[in-house]
């Protein structure tokens, strides 16, 4: 048996950034991956042919940019290893069924009149959903950027505000709610759901009311943020700060258990039997439905065993890679416009529709919201000179319809569909110019990462029920897990998917709590202080 001072099981951006904090500290991390390589959602790979870097999930990093650590550069990513964002302008281009089209621009005003084109009313209401977040975006990000427990919830810090009860209330409303009651035209609605929905939450889930807000806000701030060499960038730097500080990452190493002994988790067992034995703790990025079976029945008390079946793993995705010699240039009556993030929506109605037929399992034949993402218009180095990398994004139902055949079948007529729609409004995007191609429906995407439950990459719904203190169990949120010496990060805590590292960050903030540290000493502190 091998033994580190802390052994993390899986290697997802979370659980690399929380054992970077724990190295930082001092700890010896041991980290465990069950893909042939790290990185979770945040891998870049060659998936087709080689000299193009595909981003397999995650693309966009805005929300990680508002992170501490990188904000303050806490563990040297930016200095030490060049992460480095490219913020591209236009941020977003959407095509509509009647032909028309919106482009968001870095210039507000821009977007505003952008608004304007549809209804004036509707540009003022786009000003005012600005400035109103602007008022308290520090609210909500003291209260994300702080583990369950550790301090003010978020209703008390709103409680503080005069505006704050405002803000209590729109954040228990769906994102329709929200869209509905601020903007008339169904062209500005449409976009802004478009918006909303890339966290593949369906948007009149009640609790989904602030994706109206921080998704838009920001955008509008800094874009769709592109790391700049791929999302792998950043898993690279991480890996190398653990080995640096005398860490290991070891991947085709699938955790099947977790050792306990007299009520306290002592280490992990992989599938092929090696045990792991950790000395100060274990931290898990495990999806939570997997976690709780990893040990005898009776371990957890009845409030977590209830909460993991009753948990939402969310709505499944379906993506179509390209490698091009052509990005998808969107033809409108003022030019051609092309966007590292563009795509198409449907009517307010038909984006309520399909999240309503995901959530019930319904297979969607036809293309009612979709993201294209094309990062080498702001990233070249990603393929050879003039071509480009293309991702598809959408979601999907995880069962194929009864009648049509299995998923191999299904999926390459679907990718059929969504490019022969794509074509209605970037008509250059041929198949002459793509030079090769790859289908993942959601079983593909379960297949290639365990975490991702049911081909869902967001970690699960986050509606009410799942979200804040409810994450991923009411009183368990705060990523301690019933068994001492365990922790919990990753997409299944709060405040859910996406690449932010909070998960992480917050994990590694109780862990060092812990054993004894001053958290923000660790975080915020130099390491020559702290080995002094």
């Amino acid at each position: 048996m091998e033994e580190a001072d802390v052994v993390v099981a899986g290697a997802g951006h979370n659980s690399l950034i929380t054992a970077c904090y724990l190295a930082k500290a001092g700890y010896r991390c041991l980290v465990l991956e069950a893909n042939g390589i790290p990185g979770g959602g945040a891998v870049t790979e060659e998936l087709l042919l080689p000299g193009y870097a595909v981003d397999s999930c995650a693309t966009g990093h805005t929300l990680l940019r508002t992170n501490p650590l990188l904000v303050d550069d806490e563990l040297g990513l930016v200095a030490d290893h060049q992460i480095t964002y490219a913020d591209p302008d236009p941020v977003a281009h959407v095509a509509f069924p009647d032909g028309e089209h919106f482009t968001m621009s870095l210039d507000r005003e821009a977007t505003v009149a952008e608004f304007g084109r549809f209804s004036a009313a509707d540009a003022r209401s786009y000003e005012r959903l600005l400035d109103e977040y602007d008022e308290v975006k520090q609210i909500f990000s003291r209260a994300q950027h702080t583990p369950s427990g550790l301090g003010p919830s978020l209703d008390q810090l709103l409680s503080e505000h005069p505006r704050g009860r405002v803000w209590q209330r729109r954040r228990m409303l769906s994102a329709w709610d929200v869209i509905r009651h601020e903007f008339e035209s169904p062209h500005a609605r449409s976009f802004l759901m478009w918006m909303a929905f890339q966290t593949n939450q369906a948007l009149d889930v009640p609790g989904t009311g602030m994706l109206a807000y921080s998704v838009v806000f920001g955008r509008q701030q800094r874009s769709w943020s592109v790391l700049l060499g791929g999302s792998g960038r950043l898993v690279d730097a991480l890996v190398s700060y653990i080995e640096t500080h005398g860490g290991e990452v070891r991947c085709n190493r699938p955790v099947a258990r977790l050792l306990v002994r007299d009520g306290r988790c002592e280490g992990v067992e992989t599938e092929t039997g090696e045990q792991f034995r950790a000395k100060r703790a274990v931290v898990s990025t495990i999806h939570v439905v997997q976690l709780v079976d990893m040990v005898p029945a009776g371990t957890w008390p009845e409030e977590l065993e209830y909460a993991v079946r009753t948990y939402d793993v969310g709505i499944p995705g379906f993506g179509v890679y390209c490698l091009s010699d052509v990005a998808p240039v969107f033809e409108t009556r003022e030019g051609p416009v092309a966007a590292v993030s563009a795509g198409t929506v449907s009517w307010p109605e038909d984006v309520l529709a399909l999240g309503f037929d995901l959530r019930h399992g319904r297979f969607v034949a036809d293309v009612p919201w979709m993201l294209v993402a094309t990062p080498t218009l702001v990233d070249p180095g990603r393929a050879p000179e003039g071509h480009h990398t293309v991702k598809l994004l959408s979601q999907q139902a995880y069962e194929p319809p009864g009648g049509l055949g299995d998923w191999p079948a299904v999926k390459e007529a679907h990718a059929r569909r969504q490019l022969d729609h794509l074509r209605r409004f970037a008509p250059g995007f041929t198949d002459e110019h793509i030079l090769a191609r790859l289908v993942k429906a959601p079983p593909d995407y379960e297949a290639s990462n365990r975490h991702m439950v049911r081909g869902a990459f967001h970690g699960g719904d986050r509606g009410l029920a799942q979200s804040g203190p409810g994450r991923p169990a009411p009183g368990w949120a705060a990523h301690r897990m019933p068994l001492a010496g365990l922790y919990q990060t990753g997409a299944t805590t709060n405040p859910g998917g996406s690449i932010t590292g909070v998960p992480g960050r917050n994990a590694a903030r109780v862990v060092l709590q812990d054993l004894g540290h001053d958290p923000d000493d660790v975080l915020r502190g130099s390491e020559a202080a702290l080995s002094a």
